[in-house]
């Protein structure tokens, strides 16, 4: 795909400083702020109207298992170091050590949602559903929606990573952009979750 035929995907736009790619990212990144600020904004205004949280009395982080999250944080903080890396393989011409980092993040992607199905499969055990309190329904929107993302994150670098690595043997420049817009993406996702596991676990 030629410069030509689609300008400035490569080079950076005289007027942003930066390829349409990058804009497009970061407009994009700027609607999911907006989405996540304003269930964070409803999760502290009925948290703060709540006389007990959870209602059925405790700790939050009695009712939800912090070891899991806590792995699951660590989980998303490598995954977010191996697409750097896969990023800077990229930026030093190699697709081999690409493929390998990139398929490390899609690895530890996986891990995430295998970790978040066992969470949810007790909560479903012990029949805590969303319906069941505020304190569920907010947990499950919430994790729910951001392991929504993380699906999202899994097809873009697994397409990167199998058919859309093509891309590298006839224009590598714009292959790496496309790599590095999927890392500010994910690098977004994992942020999400580093204010959920605090907020939803530990507060």
């Amino acid at each position: 795909m030629s410069e030509t035929a689609i300008p400035y995907m490569v080079k950076p736009h005289p007027v942003t400083g930066i390829p349409n790619g990058k804009l497009g990212i970061w407009l994009f990144l700027a609607s999911e702020v907006m989405l996540f600020g304003a269930l964070f904004s409803s999760y502290v205004l009925i948290r703060t109207g709540m006389p007990h949280w959870p209602p059925e009395g405790g700790l939050s982080s009695e009712v939800l298992n912090v070891p899991l999250g806590t792995f699951n944080t660590a989980v998303l903080i490598t995954s977010s170091i191996t697409m750097v890396l896969a990023w800077a393989s990229c930026k030093m011409g190699s697709l081999p050590k690409f493929k390998m980092w990139m398929g490390a993040t899609v690895f530890l992607a996986l891990v995430f949602l295998v970790v978040k199905y066992f969470e949810y499969s007790d909560k479903f055990h012990h029949e805590h559903f969303p319906s069941h309190d505020n304190f569920y329904a907010i947990y499950f929107v919430l994790t729910g929606l951001h392991g929504l993302h993380i699906v999202g994150g899994i097809i873009v670098n697994t397409f990167l990573l199998t058919a859309g690595s093509k891309m590298w043997q006839t224009d590598p420049e714009h292959f790496t952009n496309r790599v590095e817009n999927a890392g500010l993406y994910w690098h977004f996702v994992d942020l999400v979750w580093i204010f959920l596991f605090p907020s939803l676990y530990l507060l």
